[in-house]
């Protein structure tokens, strides 16, 4: 990671935690290119020849390794559009570390929209980790869409967190998943938007087969003149559960739309939702006062801990 500069490393460590060249398999792409690969016995990185992006391929039984793919962007004009499929084996454990990060001090908009496919085989084991961060003084716009396709085979199981931490303007997202009989999927989805940032998530989960089940938390944080929005749909085609769950705080003047929806097309489907937007407590924020912290504090703090 000698190339990179300190602008890279930054937002390297925002969207990835990377500090270091990781010690597994990983895939740095910047400005639409790749510039840094390197695959492992068990975890094979290979470009697509028909169009940009990467497969990752896990082998079977591969457990206790790691691959971060993360995406940097640091000029103004800036369209990359990228295609990653996972293939990851029967049986194998592993942590996936995605991200994106733009920093677009220019007057043009900067825009990544990748396109992620993972098929989970049978008993394996997934945690992915995705995280978008924007920063830059520029007038440009800052833009980031991601779709995620999720293919769980037999007794498989994946949690995704999935965090906008800040900065991006606008983001459209994607997600959809198919479940096979006893695979289990969690979603963490966490977002904060501000200035006049608009954000709307998408997301409807398919548990097809017998014993398969979902949970899918999504909390997020409005500020300013900012505009979210949240469709979270679980379908049970099957004997499944499934539980979605949408927590907002709204600030100043932003607006939130919650529409948490649930579908049963099988008489042993149990699914609940709960959708709540609110602002921040009144008595939380006194209570921190009194210790001294001022109301800016106070309100950083508590929006932090929803967040977490």
């Amino acid at each position: 990671m000698s190339e990179l500069s300190r602008l890279d490393l930054n937002i390297l460590d925002a969207v990835a935690q990377l500090h270091e060249t990781p010690k597994g398999a990983y895939n740095i792409r910047k400005n639409a290119a790749g510039i840094s690969r390197r695959s492992t016995e068990n975890i094979i990185i290979q470009p697509k020849q028909n169009k940009p992006g990467i497969d990752i391929i896990i082998r079977e039984n591969t457990k206790n390794e790691s691959v971060h793919i993360p995406v940097i962007i640091t000029e103004t004009g800036v369209n990359d559009l990228v295609y990653n499929d996972f293939y990851i084996g029967d049986n194998s454990d592993v942590l996936i570390v995605a991200g994106c990060g733009i920093h677009n001090s220019g007057g043009e908009k900067s825009e990544h929209d990748g396109i992620h496919i993972f098929h989970i085989g049978k008993n394996a084991r997934v945690k992915y980790v995705e995280k978008h961060y924007a920063e830059g003084q520029g007038t440009g716009e800052k833009v980031l869409n991601p779709t995620t396709e999720i293919y769980m085979d037999k007794n498989s199981y994946c949690e995704m967190e999935m965090v906008q931490i800040k900065g991006v303007d606008s983001t459209i997202r994607e997600t959809s998943a198919h479940l096979k009989a006893g695979a289990a999927l969690i979603i963490l989805e966490r977002l904060m938007t501000h200035g006049k940032q608009s954000a709307r998530s998408n997301m409807v989960i398919n548990l097809d087969e017998e014993d398969s089940s979902a949970q899918i938390i999504s909390r997020s944080v409005a500020k300013d003149f900012s505009e979210q929005v949240f469709y979270p749909k679980a379908v049970g085609n099957s004997r499944c559960k499934a539980h979605v769950q949408c927590d907002s705080i709204i600030m100043d003047q932003a607006k939130i739309r919650s529409i948490p929806e649930i579908s049963a097309n099988h008489r042993d489907a149990e699914i609940i939702h709960e959708a709540a937007i609110g602002r921040i407590n009144n008595d939380q924020l006194l209570k921190l006062q009194t210790l001294g912290l001022s109301e800016n504090e106070s309100e950083q703090i508590i929006i932090s801990c929803f967040l977490k």
